[in-house]
């Protein structure tokens, strides 16, 4: 197998040096560049050319998913990966939108995170499962409004229409 390249991109250096010790230590990846800063990082990105990049979306004054956006557009051949602490699933749906092909939160654990890269390298998007844990349970729950609003009979849904519109019980 082929070693992967990575670039980070963190506005934290910690966890930017944390993530090249982790990586650098697997004879799979090697780290090529690190950055905080967002237009440095689309710089790095067209010079060393990673296979992947490892975006946190959170930085100022330029965030990852201005960053991703640009990568992609530029078409530089790097894969991104985002990387943040919210484990929504609208910022995923946007950054996978802008052209990234994979979202991790920063509750990942590193094999995960070593996952992650090999599956995009391959082409392949990936979705940290912390984040399939949600949309599940979203399914799940939607599924149960579902059940419940046409469990109801057509006065009581006409009932609940006028408490809505602020009318009592």
């Amino acid at each position: 197998m082929e070693m992967i390249t990575i670039l980070l991109v963190d506005d934290h250096r910690l966890l930017r040096e944390s993530w090249y010790g982790i990586l650098n230590s697997d004879p799979h990846f090697r780290v090529v560049g690190d950055t905080g800063d967002g237009m440095e990082a689309i710089k790095l990105a067209k010079n060393l050319q990673p296979d992947v990049v490892l975006m946190d979306l959170n930085m100022m004054p330029v965030d990852g998913y201005e960053v991703t956006k640009q990568l992609h557009k530029s078409g530089s051949g790097s894969r991104v990966i985002g990387l943040t602490m919210y484990n929504n699933v609208i910022s995923a749906k946007r950054l996978l939108a802008l052209g990234a092909m994979g979202y991790l939160t920063k509750n990942s654990s590193k094999e995960e995170m070593k996952e992650a890269i090999m599956e995009v390298q391959k082409g392949r998007k990936y979705i940290c499962k912390e984040i399939k844990n949600v949309l599940a349970q979203q399914e799940l729950e939607e599924d149960s409004e579902v059940s419940l609003v046409s469990s109801l009979s057509k006065r009581e849904i006409e009932i609940v229409q006028y408490v809505k519109k602020g009318f009592s019980s």
